[in-house]
């Protein structure tokens, strides 16, 4: 009998053994998770953060150039070297982030990608003259819930959009040499089509982004103010695009 409750006093302690083993890696389980989840949501919310300023900055710098320096604006539109020397400088700024992220500290990436944010507000002046203040407000509401949308469903979704980002990435080059050819052939056609497909292609990369950037935040791949950095600058070039194209079908010309 003496054996019998010796063995049942050993079951007993072995059981609360291993109840005690599981919470403790249940506890620690729930505790990485929750750390991981407050991670990726600290660097997405930088993400964001650094993007609303950027087309904030962006926005200002076209507003207080073409009201107010309306003569610099009509000289961007009008001279050609001037515009194409902005959107070089433009593309040199964007493959210098991208090719140094690594090696620069977080301060000076985020000030070029202000630096950019300024010089693409520049170029973008020209459409507060070109299009009427009503049509730049309503696309801009268009453009965002259709961003908010699509962000959204990157960050949230299971599926893996890896695949379908490599195919968007192959048609943007498409429609960067399709576009090409059009500034010679002056087709209204063509421009409608390149339109509606870059409208397609945004959409398609902003969600790709998304979750590139969400992925790479949990794995830290990336320092934390690098990624926001770059994945601001992603999803910053995705809304400006998209907004762009959209500014075709929706933008009521002066």
């Amino acid at each position: 009998m003496n054996q019998n409750f010796d063995s049942n006093q050993q079951q007993q302690t072995w059981r609360a053994q291993r109840q005690q083993q599981y919470t403790t890696q249940y506890n620690q389980q729930y505790v990485d998770q929750a750390t991981f989840s407050a991670d990726v949501s600290r660097v997405m919310r930088s993400v964001y953060l650094k993007m609303f300023l950027a087309l904030l900055v962006t926005a200002a710098t076209s507003a207080f150039v073409a009201f107010f320096h309306t003569d610099f604006a009509l000289l961007i539109a009008t001279n050609s070297w001037v515009y194409w020397g902005l959107a070089l400088g433009e593309i040199g700024l964007v493959l210098w982030i991208s090719a140094r992220l690594t090696r620069m500290s977080s301060a000076m990436a985020t000030g070029l990608f202000y630096l950019f944010a300024v010089v693409n507000g520049l170029t973008l002046s020209v459409i507060f003259l070109a299009f009427t203040a009503a049509s730049l407000v309503k696309t801009f509401l268009i453009c965002s819930a259709v961003f908010g949308a699509m962000t959204v469903y990157g960050y949230l979704t299971n599926r893996d959009l890896t695949k379908i980002g490599s195919f968007l990435f192959m048609a943007l080059i498409g429609l960067i040499l399709v576009s090409l050819v059009n500034v010679f052939m002056r087709s209204d056609t063509l421009e409608w089509i390149i339109s509606a497909v870059g409208v397609l292609i945004f959409i398609g990369l902003t969600a790709w982004d998304t979750q590139w950037v969400k992925r790479m935040a949990a794995t830290n791949e990336i320092a934390p103010g690098s990624l926001a950095t770059i994945g601001a600058l992603s999803l910053y070039l995705d809304f400006i695009n998209l907004f762009l194209y959209l500014l075709r079908f929706f933008g009521n010309r002066n």
